[in-house]
């Protein structure tokens, strides 16, 4: 007796919809993803012989740099440029982020090579959108050896 084997059919892994699903897959996480851009000015603080600061919760930071452009330091803690670099767009960005039912601490962090017209201009508008708490950041010298 003669058994005749049945003809198999060729076995095929179709790849197309694979590579399909992961194109959709790739093109998903690429539209998701965020990315984070980390500012980072470099300025060099001027030295003085003090005391520590007290950290607080609550202050508005300006960071100065050696131009005499001006940075604000957002909810993130980040420095954000300011878009206008005028005396009256710093006074409204500061009268923005200064809460009236409480005097918050006001620092600036100028660059040593800051001409003292920026410092004096923060300074002053600082005074007009009302604070009165107002510090300057500073870094301990460096010991001499």
């Amino acid at each position: 007796m003669k058994f005749q084997r049945k003809k198999r059919e060729k076995v095929d892994i179709t790849v197309i919809s694979m590579i399909d699903v992961l194109f959709v897959l790739l093109l998903f996480f690429m539209v998701s993803t965020t990315f984070n851009q980390h500012t980072q000015i470099n300025i060099k603080l001027p030295e003085a012989a003090g005391s520590e600061a007290q950290q607080q919760t609550k202050m508005v930071t300006l960071t100065i740099d050696a131009d005499g452009k001006f940075y604000l330091h957002g909810e993130d803690g980040l420095p954000h440029e300011l878009v206008s670099q005028t005396p009256e767009a710093l006074k409204t960005e500061l009268t923005k982020r200064r809460n009236s039912s409480e005097q918050v601490p006001f620092v600036i962090n100028a660059d040593s090579k800051t001409p003292h017209q920026f410092v004096m201009t923060a300074l002053d508008m600082a005074g007009q959108a009302g604070f009165s708490h107002i510090t300057f950041a500073a870094q301990h010298p460096k010991e001499q050896k």
